[in-house]
């Protein structure tokens, strides 16, 4: 699986879970730590650490291991790193105070077709 079917299978994943406003963003040609960002909301931080716990658990079976994950003590933003692609899971109003759509507003996007995609 490259990165770009990872990405979208990841958001197809989260969106299946409830996770909102998804969007992966396509960052390859703007930096050098991925390639793609998927970027997902929840609406508290039960759901939050839930949806970090679900992915990890998700992917593991394919036997995809994050090279790191941060933020889950606090579960208002999430950092799970894949290597060429980055899953930032935000509480709500924390997504909305950092702005991540806005820092990477020149950065173009992946159309999704979310239809969830099971376990």
């Amino acid at each position: 699986m490259n990165s770009k079917e990872l990405a979208l299978s990841i958001a197809r994943f989260l969106d299946s879970k409830k996770a909102t406003d998804l969007e992966v963003i396509q960052i390859g040609e703007l930096t050098t730590i991925g390639d793609y960002f998927v970027v997902a909301t929840a609406g508290n931080t039960t759901l939050v650490k839930s949806l970090c716990e679900d992915l990890d658990e998700y992917l593991g079976r394919q036997g995809i291991e994050p090279k790191r994950i941060e933020g889950r003590s606090s579960a208002q933003w999430i950092l799970m790193d894949y290597r060429d692609v980055i899953v930032h899971i935000f509480y709500s109003e924390t997504r909305d105070f950092y702005s991540i759509d806005r820092v990477w507003a020149d950065a173009p996007r992946l159309p999704l077709d979310l239809q969830g995609e099971g376990e």
